[in-house]
């Protein structure tokens, strides 16, 4: 599956810092420490309402860890997926009377539409779990052949009693686990079931549904199994960021972990689980169940600069919950004019004490606001004092544009 166009990003003077985040596994800010190519898996669509405030801001977070990672002189191989194929789209398709195949193409074009026009770095690797299918297979045999699965009238389960660290990414008491699983697609109540954590590798196909051979029957997947085989697959079996929204802690990355362990036998499965905290709008979390969403398509059409909807996301810190208003894109819009009125003049104060500043920020655990507040200072003291500094116009036109992919 093809991803989108990257955009140019602008090479700096010097060399970033190295990057701290807070590794939710760990509880903990400390450095991520990559090798020379750091990896990372984002987990992707499931693709209808797309491209909504809550996905643009968590793709957000792993674009601006990508661009601190290369700025420190990393290379990033990123992968992220499309679950093109999942009980929510199927349910989505009947509802609209419609393929499930167009609504998922159509729906991911948008998405990669909304991408490009934000300037969002793509990934290395952008895949369909319909064209992985024969990844998934193959780790699921894996996973028979260690004896952690199980069937359930046709139905394929893991054992997370085969995974000696399950429970260790979210560190959530077992009563919370159940609960968590059964919002988020879980079938805890099922009879039969060893455990009621025990998530789903393989179902059996439905009437009416799709289906494809594997050894274990006409079926599809299950939703963890999907990512982890795909980040095995194209990342290794450790990688240095698990990424996603704080609704994926569990079940999602806890089970891809376990399902990575007992495949593998290494631990952990990320040295670092990032994960972006959820946007709110009209009181509640945004989400499609709700239907209080905001699209990106929509802010565009309206007339919105793509700069600015990423200003409006950025002036948000990555793991603090926040709701979005229609002032957060007044207040945006005007950051940005302020912004290209300072760098539009001949010259002005001085901008390597701003890059210095800017680096160090968004070192500390992606501390956008503070970024920004900083390129504030600087486009003040430019409108107001001046400077005679003609370089400096220039260097925080890219340094904006390199470290927090916003086009002045």
């Amino acid at each position: 599956m093809r991803a989108w166009s990257a955009p140019e990003v602008p090479r700096l003077p010097g060399t970033g810092l190295p990057l701290r985040v807070y590794d939710t596994a760990g509880s903990e800010v400390r450095p991520l420490a990559p090798g020379a190519t750091a990896t990372m898996y984002v987990c992707g669509i499931t693709p209808y309402d797309a491209t909504h405030l809550g996905h643009a801001a968590t793709y957000l977070v792993y674009d601006v860890l990508q661009r601190v990672l290369r700025d420190a002189g990393h290379e990033v191989t990123y992968v992220q997926n499309v679950t093109d194929v999942d009980d929510p789209l199927l349910e989505r398709a009947n509802r609209d009377g419609e393929d499930w195949r167009e609504l998922a193409q159509r729906e991911t074009e948008r998405f990669r539409g909304d991408m490009e026009a934000l300037r969002i770095l793509p990934p290395a690797h952008y895949v369909g779990a319909v064209e992985a299918i024969g990844l998934i297979v193959a780790l699921i045999e894996r996973l028979q052949d260690k004896g952690a699965t199980y069937d359930i009238d046709g139905d394929l389960y893991f054992s997370v009693a085969s995974a000696p660290r399950f429970g260790e990414v979210g560190s959530f008491p077992y009563e919370k686990m159940v609960e968590l699983a059964k919002g988020m697609g879980g079938d805890p109540d099922r009879p039969g079931k060893k455990d009621p954590l025990d998530p789903l590798l393989w179902l059996a196909q439905r009437p009416g549904e799709p289906g494809w051979d594997s050894p274990f029957g006409r079926g599809r997947p299950g939703w963890h199994v999907e990512c982890a085989a795909i980040a095995l697959e194209h990342l290794g079996d450790t990688i240095d960021v698990q990424g996603g929204g704080t609704d994926l802690v569990f079940p999602h990355h806890e089970c891809g972990a376990a399902h990575a362990e007992v495949a593998t036998g290494a631990w952990p499965f990320a040295r670092s689980y990032v994960h972006a905290a959820m946007v709110a709008y009209r009181g509640e979390k945004m989400s499609k169940s709700l239907g209080n969403l905001v699209f990106i398509s929509a802010l565009r059409e309206a007339g919105n600069d793509p700069s600015a909807i990423r200003l409006a996301l950025l002036a948000h810190r990555y793991r603090d919950a926040w709701e979005w208003s229609d002032a957060e894109m007044a207040a945006a819009s005007e950051r940005l004019a302020r912004w290209r009125d300072a760098v539009s003049r001949p010259s002005g104060p001085s901008a390597d004490a701003l890059l210095a500043r800017v680096r160090e920020r968004l070192a500390d655990d992606l501390d956008t606001p503070s970024a920004l507040l900083a390129v504030d200072r600087w486009a003040r003291e430019a409108v107001t004092t001046g400077g005679r500094d003609e370089s400096a116009p220039g260097l925080v036109c890219e340094l904006v544009d390199a470290l927090l992919g916003v086009r002045l």
